[in-house]
């Protein structure tokens, strides 16, 4: 290596001087293409034609020399000019790739959301491109350091950026709540709910055939809602467990939330049922949640009554003194008198 710079700063002059030469006869070339006399000559198109065509070449090759290429392997560019090396290049391309694929998947699965259930396989492969740039710092002195070169050679770090962004796109999505513990596919309660929610809408479409099909009302859906009552009431008990499970697994953070297309598949469908069908779930437990509540109003009632029954009541009796009692028979003897 150190042989090699010795070798490349020794010979650098030449090259200095070459390029020197070089945009010199370029100069020259546009001073002599500016005096030519092309008004006067016999074959003015022919002339302008020849002079810009050697103008080109002189262009071309200048631009060739000046690029590193062309007359030798040393190249004229400077040896701090911050480049990839083949290895590296082929890992930027491989994210770059992967991450054009994810974002086409994100933006065609946003409505209706099918982000998780979608594109999860790409999101794995994305983050094993990320690893491998993230793990490939150069095992030895003289190896490619790609992990610095990529990531942190700049101030923008464009790729932990975009890393970063679909990592935090899938963590608000809750989609590690749809996927097995090892991300590498559904779980089963996922893929149960998707089965009642795709049955629920194939109810409702089966149901609504030969109606003109409208969501302004009035509209008449008791079809749609005596047929697809059990397969609605499936979906909404499978999701209320579904949220249980997940409360209990993250007692630390109550508002975690499933995945997002889990959520989003369990408010169309209570959309479509209730705004546009107009329907209701009778609950079967009514009658028992009607006593409950009628008893617990009476609670007050029974306890002031029951008080007042048990309580003594004394009356107060007033008490006349004894000389109070003399002096007021006096009186009335003397009235008597008189």
């Amino acid at each position: 290596m150190a042989r090699d710079a010795e070798l490349a700063r020794s010979s650098g002059w030449p090259w200095r001087w070459l390029r020197a030469l070089l945009l010199l006869q370029l100069l020259r070339w546009r001073c002599a293409l500016c005096a030519l006399p092309f008004t006067s000559s016999r074959h003015p198109g022919f002339a302008d034609l020849l002079s810009e065509q050697r103008l080109l070449e002189v262009q071309d090759l200048t631009l060739s020399l000046l690029q590193g290429g062309g007359l030798g392997p040393l190249s004229l560019l400077p040896p701090d000019l911050p480049d990839l090396e083949p290895e590296c290049r082929e890992l930027l391309m491989d994210f770059a790739n992967s991450s054009a694929e994810l974002t086409a998947c994100m933006v065609r699965s946003a409505r209706p959301v099918r982000l998780c259930q979608t594109c999860y396989p790409l999101f794995q492969q994305v983050a094993i491109k990320m690893d491998n740039i993230s793990r490939n710092v150069g095992n030895t002195s003289e190896g490619p350091r790609c992990g610095g070169s990529l990531l942190t050679a700049d101030r923008m770090q464009i790729v932990l950026m975009v890393s970063e962004f679909f990592n935090s796109t899938w963590q608000e999505a809750n989609c590690a709540n749809c996927l097995t513990n090892n991300g590498e596919d559904l779980s089963n309660n996922t893929e149960d709910f998707l089965s009642l929610f795709n049955k629920t809408l194939a109810c409702f479409e089966h149901n609504l055939q030969g109606h003109a099909y409208s969501l302004l009302p009035p509209k008449n859906y008791s079809e749609v809602c005596r047929n697809c009552k059990e397969a609605y009431k499936n979906l909404s008990l499978l999701y209320s467990q579904m949220q249980k499970l997940n409360g209990l697994e993250n007692k630390a953070e109550p508002e975690t939330h499933l995945c997002i297309d889990v959520e989003d598949a369990m408010n169309i469908t209570r959309k479509l049922w209730s705004r546009t069908f107009n329907c209701s779930v009778t609950c079967s437990d009514t009658v028992s949640v009607v006593a409950v509540s009628v008893f617990i109003l009476f609670l007050p009632v029974v306890f002031y009554l029951s008080s007042f029954l048990h309580s003594e009541q004394k009356k107060r009796k007033l008490i006349l003194p004894k000389r109070l009692k003399s002096s007021t028979s006096f009186a009335n003897i003397q009235e008597n008198a008189t």
